[in-house]
């Protein structure tokens, strides 16, 4: 009876372990998909910061017609654009901001007029902010995706019902005048 008695409490203590690592490892995959949820609320908000300046300059009557034109249109898509056409939207205004940008000389003339130092400032930062908080959010889809691909974690079903983390890619190359003064 002692030997049988052993062997109970051996297995117990060995199925108590594998609980507890099990629960560790769901806990930590908690934590990475509440590290996503803020990291792409991080993200949006830069995104939103990003477009408002955008359309703020391109109203503000400092750039040329057709300039503000292709900013204020490709501001205000990035600020309307469903779930499904982010991406492709915030890469369009990335493109509008490089092409109303590609020369220096419209970001100092935009420095020029009254509050114009402050506008390019703002826009500078948020065109810097963007990528950044764009690479937080996929590092953190990166970690959820490598947790949820080990096999303990698909067998035990530790992701629960959570989605499948998706990385947001888009072009957010800044235009080489705005990068040229980030930092």
């Amino acid at each position: 009876m002692t030997a049988t008695l052993i062997w109970i409490l051996v297995v117990l203590v060995v199925l108590v372990a594998i609980g507890l690592y099990l629960s560790w490892t769901a806990g930590r995959l908690d934590r990475l998909h509440a590290r996503i949820d803020a990291a792409r609320a991080a993200l949006d908000a830069q995104l939103l910061r990003r477009a408002s300046v955008a359309q703020e300059l391109a109203t503000s009557g400092v750039l040329d017609p057709a300039a503000s034109i292709v900013l204020y249109e490709a501001a205000h898509a990035a600020r309307q654009a469903e779930e499904e056409q982010r991406e492709v939207a915030e890469s369009e205004l990335s493109q509008a901001l490089r092409a109303v940008f590609a020369d220096a000389q419209q970001l100092e003339i935009v420095r020029e007029v009254p509050g114009g130092e402050a506008a390019a400032h703002e826009l500078t930062e948020a065109v810097r902010r963007v990528p950044m908080a764009r690479r937080f959010h996929n590092d953190a889809v990166g970690a959820a995706r490598r947790l949820r691909e080990h096999r303990k974690v698909r067998w035990f079903r530790l992701a629960g019902h959570a989605p499948f983390p998706m990385a947001f890619e888009m072009d957010d190359e800044p235009p080489t005048a705005l990068a040229d003064r980030a930092g």
